[in-house]
């Protein structure tokens, strides 16, 4: 019960209400991503981006974890069951949004782009010389 008392309801609706915050919730929808990688991935600047996140962590909609000067943040889910059901059919939403699917494809070509091996060289086998 006490975490009915602690859910800030217009805090949650107004954390949703704001397309920058939908862009950056999307963004985590894969799981945990680095600070560093939203403003280029959304084109615009980091202090746009940390009071956004900002607002969403007071929301308790992500958490961050700090990693040398890096946070790294993720979605936290509502306790509250009502709110949380809300949370998971916005996030549906979002899934068929275009813009949102681009933020997704540009944030994989960002961070996630996978990374080019190394070519594998093998020695050159010695030839037996005939005498």
């Amino acid at each position: 019960m006490k975490e009915e008392k602690t859910f800030n309801l217009e805090l949650f609706f107004a954390a949703l209400a704001d397309r920058t915050r939908l862009r950056l919730l999307n963004l985590m929808r894969g799981g945990e991503v680095c600070v560093c990688f939203f403003a280029e991935t959304l084109a615009t600047n980091n202090p746009k981006i940390s009071r956004h996140l900002s607002y969403l962590k007071r929301a308790k909609l992500v958490a961050g974890r700090r990693e040398g000067k890096w946070i790294h943040y993720k979605i936290t889910e509502p306790k509250n069951e009502k709110a949380k059901e809300i949370f998971l059919r916005t996030m549906e939403m979002l899934e068929a949004d275009k813009e949102m699917r681009l933020d997704r494809k540009n944030l994989a070509n960002v961070c996630c782009a996978p990374q080019q091996q190394p070519v594998n060289i093998q020695p050159a086998k010695k030839s037996k010389r005939l005498s």
